[in-house]
């Protein structure tokens, strides 16, 4: 493969690369090149079908798509159909299961009360009141003075602890803006307009996002051992790590990873939803998917199910998933995202490139922005 003969090489797969790699061929016309590390596309949206039980599952956790966006939902339904699937979050404590994030029903079940909405704010009041918290500067002594010790310690000290491998405590408040916290019966998850699972599965959206002759693909290559071999007059979209492609220069910026332990239990249905949290810290995974409730329009005529643990680990560079946003961290990305200003050729972007959790609805809609002036540099 002649790799000077490509004006645009995209470094990912995942939305933000390939929603990319779309538009350029698909408006600008123009012929494209995508690396990819992995040996499939699709980033960490991948969706692959267990050969014993025929259930579609999410390789990376289970991914529901949702968003109140509508030219990101616009957009997205012209390669896909979405089905009905509402998302809800349930959780375990003590061998019980509550509703998570917390609402109405898990206050009243918790405390064994039957509190209205309008009661909430007295109730919790009281009880804040006889704990004479003072401390709000950090994660651990902003969720009590916000909900109280019980229920923080029940539904999410533990799993906190779990997920970032660290006290809560040293963890910024500003964490809290992630957790919702209902004081009515809404059991979904997400306030978005649209949500729900792909028809038929998300590697699917994105085979029909790289349809075009004009796209290219190499998988199982890393973008850096071709690096040298490419067009210098290149446009690259890179979604890789922004700190690896300054070689490190200032440092590593830190992650979480996950790690995943499939299997299959000989029963139809294991737990009776797609997501149950688990929030003791005795419990050594965070939470167990079973992907067969994610597709309840599907006649899966089996006795079997497959069940998948999470686990939340230390990152090494190899398979991040969330960024560690402390204080020194966004100080490192700041001195790598001046750096990148030299880079006039680079569009940077996605989670890694924006050291970012994205839902996939950002990561789309990051895209089609980042599209919008690459095609307005093109005209220049």
């Amino acid at each position: 493969m002649d790799l000077l003969q490509y004006k645009y090489v995209v470094v990912g797969s995942g939305f933000f690369g390939s929603v990319i790699a779309e538009r350029i061929a698909n408006d600008l016309g123009d012929r494209v090149l995508i690396i990819e590390k992995r040996d499939h596309i699709g980033g960490n949206c991948f969706s692959d079908i267990d050969k014993e039980t025929g259930i579609e599952y999410h390789k990376y956790g289970t991914h529901i798509f949702h968003t109140s966006n509508k030219v990101v939902w616009d957009y997205i339904n012209r390669f896909t159909e979405f089905n009905s699937y509402f998302h809800q979050v349930l959780t375990t404590h003590k061998g019980k299961v509550y509703q998570m994030p917390i609402n109405l029903e898990t206050i009243n079940s918790f405390y064994n009360v039957n509190l209205k909405p309008f009661e909430v704010d007295g109730f919790l009041k009281k009880i804040i009141k006889k704990e004479n918290n003072k401390e709000t500067d950090s994660f651990e002594g902003k969720a009590i003075s916000w909900i109280g010790k019980d229920l923080y310690e029940a539904f999410i000290k533990g799993y906190t602890q779990k997920q970032w491998q660290i006290d809560p405590k040293e963890l910024p408040a500003s964490i809290l803006k992630r957790l919702p916290f209902r004081k009515n019966y809404n059991e979904s998850y997400y306030y978005s307009r649209w949500q729900g699972i792909p028809l038929h599965g998300y590697t699917k959206i994105f085979e029909k996002l790289l349809a075009n002759k004009k796209i290219d693909i190499i998988l199982n290559q890393d973008f850096f051992d071709i690096k040298s071999s490419l067009n210098k007059e290149s446009t690259i979209i890179y979604s890789g790590h922004i700190d690896k492609l300054f070689d490190y220069k200032f440092g590593k910026l830190e992650w979480r990873t996950l790690s995943f332990e499939k299997e299959i239990k000989e029963v139809e249905d294991y737990q009776g939803t797609s997501v149950m949290n688990y929030a003791d810290i005795e419990i050594p995974y965070t939470r167990i998917h079973e992907p067969r409730h994610l597709h309840p329009e599907r006649d899966l005529d089996i006795s079997k199910t497959i069940i998948i643990k999470e686990y939340s680990e230390k990152d090494f560079g190899e398979n991040p998933y969330y960024p560690i946003n402390n204080t020194q961290n966004i100080e490192l990305l700041n001195r790598y995202i001046e750096l990148a200003k030299n880079y006039s050729n680079y569009y940077i972007g996605g989670r890694l490139g924006d050291y970012r959790y994205y839902d996939m609805h950002d990561a789309i809609n990051a895209a089609l922005e980042t599209y919008s002036k690459i095609k307005s540099n093109n005209k220049t």
